[in-house]
Parts: C-alpha cells; structure tokens; sequence
C-alpha cells in the first residue's frame, strides 16, 4: 500500500526530526524579509537572514515543508502547468538545513539513508543516479567511496550555463553573498520511458526525474567575484513533495498523485465533465492550490504585483472551467476538498475557507463581466479593422488590460473569418516578460548588510529606560569602533527598553546619552535578533563598550500602546459585526493613528461602523486588564489565541488577552488596562484591494482633538448656512436642493443656446462629393454642449461631416460626427485621431461619434483647415 501525500511529508520530517533537527513550519507565501522577491519559491527563503549572517536561530538545524509558488517573475511556470508531468504554480518543498552546523558528508548520509532506508522510503539503491558539481571531488569521494554508488551512475556536471560557475550544479543566492556546488539524486523511472540520463543530450526526457537537490553553502562571493571560503559552511536542501511522490506511488506525472487525482475528480464533479484525461483539468487542480493558499496569506486580486499575478492564475483557471462547459461560478467549491487533502498542512488555510472561498467567487463573478466588456472592445477593434490581421499589439492590449484571452480573440476573430498576428503578440508578450524580470532578483550586495551575531533582550514591556552597554557600532553597513558628533550610525546595545519595528508597531524614538555623550535615536529597528538603534550622535565619541542611559520618548510610546491595544479591540468588534471571515490583512500603528487592513468583500455601511465604534468603546468603558502570558504556541492556539496566518512565530509566544473580548498572539507593547485608551474613533474606512477593507482610527488625545476638529466644522457650517445645531442638516439640506434646481435651468438654458448654434452653424457647411462639410471652431462654448449640437447638426444637414472645435483654459475639445450613410467611407474616430495628433492630443470613439482633447491651441486653425482635404481622399 503506498504512503499518502501527508504521510510521505509527515516521514520527511520525522526522519529529520530523529537526526537532530528543529521542525519549522512553512513560512507565509510572501516573503517577510525580502521584499524583491515576488513570492517564497524555495525552502531557504524563510532561513536567508540566517545563511546570510543577519539573523541567528537557538537552532543550528532545521527541517520544512515550505509552500511554494513558481508563477510571475524569474520563477515563471504559469504557461506549462497542466501540459507537462512536472510543472507547478504551487508546490511543497521538503528541505533539510544546517547552519553551520554538518556539511558534505552528513547532507549526503542523510539523504541516501531516507531514500533507501527500509524503514523509510525503501527506493531500489540501483534506481538513484547524483550528479556533484564538476570540480567537487569531496562529494564525488563521498558518494562513491562511501555511500557506495557505482562511478557509472555519478555524474560530473561542468560549467554548462556560459561561464565559471554557471551551472547546473553550482547555487548562487546573488549576484553577490553565499554560494557553492550542488548535488542532485535522479531517480530512474525505467527504460519504458523515453530520455537519458542528466548531461547528456536527451536529459530533458521524462526517465530521469531530479528528486533532491543538495545545496553545499561553500563560498561568500565579493562583488569582483573572488570567492571567499565560507567560515561556516552550511546546508540547503530541496526535494519537491509532488515529484517524490509520484516515486513512492510508483506513477511517473506529479497530476496521478493522490492529491492530484482527487482535486481532478472533484473538479470533473462540479463542472459535469465525464473525460477525466482533459488538460484543463490539471490546470484547474494545480491553481486551486496556489489561489487558496495565496488568499490565505494576505494576497488579493489585484491590477499589479502580486496581485496581477494572483488574477492571471485564477482567470487561467476559470477560462479552461469554461472550456470544459462551466455556466456558474465553480472555482470557489474546490476549496473545501483541498482542505481535506492537503491534510495538516492546510490547518491554517482551514481556518480562512469562507474568506478565501469569498474572494475566489467575488473574482470569478468579475472575470465574466470582463469577458463581456473584452467582447465588446473586440467587435470595436473588428469592425474598424483594415484587412483581415487583428494586430499582436492590440491583441496583447485586450490581453494584459482586460485579461481577455489570447485564445478567445483567436476563436472571435476566426468566427468572422480573421486572423491574429500571434508573433506581433509574443513580442509584446516577451518585452513584458523582460520587464518582469527586470524588476525581479535580489539586486543587492550581501557583502553590505549588517551582520549582527547576537540577540538583544528587549525590556521595554514594562520599562522605557535603563542603563545599557554599547556591544556594537555601524556605518554604512560596516563594523567600527566610534562614531563621532555630528555622524549616523546603528548603535546595538547588550539589552534595551526600545521596541524594534514589527508586527506593524513602528520602532521607539528617543536618546542614548551619558555625562559626555547625545545620541538621538530616530528610529528602531530589528537586525536579525538584534535591535538596531537608528540615529545621529550629536554630541561627544560612541564607543563600543561605553555604558549608556537608553531613554525612550516615553509620551510617543505611550500613544502608540493605545493605538496598538485599540487594533486588537477593533479586530474582535469587526469578526463580532461583520462574522468569522473578518481576518487581518496587515497593520500600522504609530503615535498617530493606527491603520487595520481586514479581508471583507464590500463596503461597510455607516450603520456597521458606528456599531464597531460603539463596541469597542464599550470594551473600554469596561476597563479590562490587559493581560500577557508567555506560552507555548501550541498551548496558545488551543486557549484560543488569534493569529496571523503566514506571520512566523517561535514555538513560545506572547499571547495578549482582554478581559473575556480579545485574546491574541502579540510580541508589541501595549496599555495595563484597555480604559486607558480613553476614547476610540474611526476615522475612515476604504477599500484597498479586492476584498480587503481598511480602517484608520484614532485613540485617546487623539480622537479628541479628532472630535473638536469635526465641532468646529460643523460650527463653521451653522455659522454659513445662519442655522443653529438643531436645524442646521435641513438648512444645508435646503440649499443644495436649491443649488440642484439652478443647475438644471442652467443647463436647459444653455442646451437652448447651442441649439440657436447649430442653426446658424448649418449654413456654414461646404458640398463636397454629394455630402455636407462643416469644420468650425466655436468660442465661448462649453465642451459639454459639443456632442449636443453635432446631434442637432446631423438632423439638420442630413448627409454631413462635422468637425467642432473649442478651446478653454489652453485645452483643445474635439468632436466629430458621420452621419450613418458615410461612415462605411469616413470615419469618426479615424478623423478626430487626425486631427488630435496635430495639437497634441488623442482620441477615438465610434464610427459616427467620437471625442479628443489637445494641450496645444496654436496649432488648432491649420489642423481644422487640413481637415477638408483628408475627407476629400476618402469620399
């Protein structure tokens, strides 16, 4: 009986687990500590700080199952899933890691000891094939001479990618920073299946399969490129969850694994589709993962970013639910069966289902609006085509702006017996693709960062100053003994009372000072676990070793801690008014105001609103004690502790709790009892992606003088309007209704005006071909008015061209208007874009209507006069 998916995960890190090593849950699908990188697409990413030098675990080896996402940016497989054996836009990483700690020999043992071990996973040894990188005689030793692999089935990989050290078998995490030689195992599927072994010219076949990828952290590359020996050379590994998998189930696609069959089943079951072999259908059981679980992390579907990325995946998977014959929104019910497949690592995602499975449906609903409206641009784009070639450019514009189809315009077009310049496309497509990679990559000298090899215990829970120890010193990124008045660097301290920026809680200010020497702290922030001290010395020499008096801006700390302990308030209010699926999206909170980001598919009403105020006030009025515990993060999540899923937390946490209203996983500071907030009042609520809502609001003095500001505003308004408190609503009320009233007899008067216009204008217009011309510029006239009487116009002269011009505030109005006999010869929109481009401008619009505007005036009289000639070409 073969393990399942789950099991095959469980006995990866159990295996490890009984070598030493500290199981670490996979960390959120975006990166916290790398905003460059798109998405996490490696098991190392979560560790990088740590390989780096930045940070320092208490362990010195780890085991993940990390969560992957391969789909915009460098790592893009989006165009291959569901037509290849292999490819992911989600996948799990199983990864072992020493810091430091074991090397070679130990990486090498491991591995070949959980392949084949019977109590393991049992692989046939004469099935496994390695490759070492080609100068590696250390692991090439170590797998032939003690692992015992034949010579025949260890393989030398060279310099295969351009240059020195671009290969196969040679990691980089940079440009710059730590790198070294790998070792891949290969597992043989069997002579049935056509392809040869790795570094011979068939290896891209499906017989030979990398399973696991053995990373040896050798090196520190310097930007000239010498390679510095690593002090502590270290251990990364990779073997993708699916691939070994479909080994241990003895298949040889990743889609005829477990997970994979059931998520194709049940999609064929929701949809109605009998043909369980379709294409789409691994399209759609892939993307489920990556959608589901990217929601869960605080990602929504959005016109940029990760965001962009998100909707093209979903949209994929939509258009081929449609292939398959989906009428209704579908994509949103393959939620819950991921849950139950997934297993213990869908827990987290478990507790989101209704958010996610929300957001999936609000973007699928869209995704048909879009589809009509791309329809609708496309029969525009047809009907005022010029030959039978749809242009890749505007195909790519219906593509990229829209979302609509590459295939769709194709199957449009062929209906009316068209063709689409598909290299016109793929161009366009790949100066995206370029650009995307552009912006994607480290692009950062590792060799610049601060490197700080201690953690600093925080006291500032229940102090603001204490005296403190300088340990450390930087500038510039680099390690010096002083810094002098008048210079800025980063002060590290044995221990400190300041709060290093996370969690959303923005860093302590504040000074560092002793009888001879000022600091001025402006910011504070973390360093790996060490806190950095951000400032400017502006008095005296800091030395390392110099004992200090660290004193927070006790008063800006102070506002912060109401702000920070109104968040929790308000998120408990938000799940009680809203419901359950109300989950954070992100958060800031300063001495200002605090900002809560929270998943909800529409706008609150203002009735909703005040009902948050009014209970979070409440909670205050109450005057809990707000009390903190340190726990175990399991004996927390069973009390019932809120926390954020992606976020990491160390297997103790600060769990923070108010009275019987709020209990939360929270390392900020925060007030003793929640009546010292005062008063709590919400100040906005906005949308800031699809299905994410935002919240700002104020505490304490804050919401007072929140509460005098909109006073005398309303003061003001009484004092204009002549009214007092009691009627001043049906006083302002009153005049806007009066105020509407004038608009409208002024409109009508000058509807009136621009009719008497047109009158007199049709005596103006030329004959020419049988047809009536009339090009004029207007003074005087309001640009609104210029469709209204190219309408007038046209009933008047029957067979025209009209060209209005006006001009106001330096800004050209354009507008021109066929009538419906001519525009088969002329063109509105190819008329008035004529026209636009000669006084700076652009336009378009329908065949017998359309608009433009121009920014250069000056040029207007010769541009109307080279209107009669164009439309004499073309009658």
């Amino acid at each position: 009986m073969s393990k399942s998916t789950a099991e095959i995960r469980q006995a990866f890190l159990d295996f490890f687990q009984s070598k030493g090593h500290q199981i670490v849950s996979s960390s959120s699908l975006v990166p916290n500590n790398d905003p460059t990188l798109l998405f996490t697409n490696a098991g190392m990413n979560q560790f990088k700080d740590v390989f780096l030098g930045l940070d320092k675990r208490n362990y010195v080896r780890a085991t993940t199952s990390q969560r992957c996402v391969r789909a915009g940016g460098k790592h893009n497989d989006l165009d291959n899933v569901g037509y290849t054996a292999r490819h992911h836009t989600f996948f799990e990483m199983l990864g072992n890691f020493s810091f430091g700690d074991y090397f070679k020999r130990d990486a090498i043992q491991y591995a070949w000891e959980l392949l084949t071990g019977a109590q393991w996973f049992n692989l046939p040894k004469e099935k496994l094939w390695v490759t070492v990188y080609a100068t590696d005689d250390e692991a090439y030793d170590i797998w032939a001479n003690e692992v015992g692999v034949p010579a025949e089935r260890i393989i030398r990989i060279g310099d295969n990618k351009g240059g020195q050290y671009a290969s196969d078998n040679f990691w980089q995490m940079g440009d710059t920073g730590p790198c070294g030689p790998c070792s891949e195992i290969f597992y043989d599927h069997g002579d049935h299946i056509q392809g040869g072994p790795p570094g011979s010219p068939d290896e891209d076949g499906d017989r030979y399969i990398e399973i696991w990828n053995l990373v040896f952290m050798q090196f520190n590359r310097q930007a000239d490129g010498t390679m510095v020996p690593l002090p502590k050379p270290s251990v990364d590994t990779g073997m993708g969850l699916e691939r070994v998998t479909a080994v241990l189930q003895h298949v040889n696609s990743n889609y005829e694994i477990d997970v994979f069959t059931t998520l194709i089943q049940e999609a064929a079951r929701i949809i109605g589709t009998q043909d369980l072999s379709n294409k789409s259908l691994r399209v759609i059981a892939d993307h489920i993962r990556s959608c589901a679980f990217l929601i869960a992390d605080g990602v929504m579907p959005s016109n940029e970013n990760r965001g962009y990325v998100l909707r093209r995946i979903i949209r994929r998977a939509v258009r081929h639910g449609n292939f398959l014959g989906a009428k209704d929104a579908f994509f949103y019910k393959l939620v819950a069966p991921l849950i139950q497949v997934m297993g213990a690592a869908a827990d987290e995602l478990k507790q989101q289902q209704a958010a996610v499975e929300q957001a999936l449906k609000a973007e699928e609903e869209q995704f048909a609006r879009t589809l009509e409206r791309g329809l609708s641009l496309l029969d525009d784009e047809i009907k005022n085509l010029k030959g039978n070639v749809l242009d890749g450019e505007t195909a790519f514009r219906l593509y990229d702006t829209y979302g609509f189809p590459f295939d769709l315009t194709e199957d449009v077009c062929r209906e009316h017996e068209l063709t689409v310049d598909k290299d016109g496309f793929e161009r366009a497509m790949e100066a995206q693709r370029q650009r995307a990679r552009e912006t994607s990559g480290f692009g950062v000298d590792y060799n610049t960062l601060i490197r700080v090899d201690v953690a600093t215990p925080f006291t500032g829970y229940d102090k603001t100053q204490q005296q403190a120890t300088v340990i450390a010193l930087y500038q510039n990124g680099q390690a010096v003994d002083a810094i002098n008045a008048g210079e800025e660097g980063v002060v590290i301290l044995n221990e400190t009372p300041f709060y290093g920026e996370s969690g959303g809680q923005v860093g302590d200010t504040g000074t560092l000072h002793n009888a001879n020497v000022r600091f001025t702290v402006g910011n504070t922030q973390k360093f790996g676990q060490a806190i950095g001290h951000l400032g400017a010395l502006t008095q005296g020499t800091l030395r390392v070793n110099d004992t200090v008096n660290a004193d927070v801006d006790s008063e800006r700390r102070d506002r912060i801690r109401l702000n920070h302990s109104a968040t929790h308030l308000l998120h408990a209010a938000l799940r009680q008014v809203l419901g359950d699926h109300v989950a954070q999206k992100g958060s800031l909170v300063n001495d200002n105001y605090l900002r809560f980001d929270f998943s909800q598919p529409e706008a609150m009403t203002a009735e909703q609103i005040r009902q948050v105020e009014d209970i979070v006030n409440a909670q205050i009025r109450r005057n809990h004690d707000v009390d903190t515990n340190v726990m175990a993060l399991s004996e927390a999540k069973a009390k019932g502790a809120m926390a954020l899923f992606g976020e990491k937390y160390e297997d103790h946490v600060r769990v923070l709790t108010m009275g019987d209203f709020s209990t939360e996983l929270c390392g900020g500071t925060h007030a003793k009892r929640t009546g010292d907030i005062g008063l709590f009042q919400i100040i906005s609520e906005s949308g800031t992606a699809a299905g994410i809502r935002r919240i700002e609001a104020v505490t304490g003095s804050g919401a007072l003088a929140a509460l005098h500001r909109q006073s005398d505003v309303l003061q003001d308004v009484t004092q204009l309007v002549k009214g007092d408190s009691h009627n001043v609503a049906e006083k302002v009320r009153s005049l806007l209704d009066r105020t509407r009233q004038l608009e409208k007899e002024l409109q009508l008067l000058k509807e009136q005006q621009a009719a008497q216009e047109s009158a007199s204008l049709s005596s103006k217009a030329k004959e020419i071909k049988g047809a009536k011309l009339l090009v004029t510029q207007l003074d005087n006239t309001d640009p609104k008015l210029l469709r209204t009487m190219v309408d007038d116009l046209k009933n008047q002269l029957g067979s025209a061209i009209i060209v209005l011009a006006t001009v106001s505030e330096d800004k050209v109005s354009l507008i021109s208007g066929i009538t419906k006999d001519l525009t088969d010869r002329v063109k509105a929109g190819e008329l008035i874009g004529f026209i636009a481009q000669q006084v700076g401008g652009k336009g378009g619009g329908r065949p017998d209507m359309a608009q433009a505007g121009g920014n250069n005036p000056a040029a207007l009289p010769s541009a109307l006069s080279s209107v009669e000639t164009w439309v004499t070409d073309r009658l």
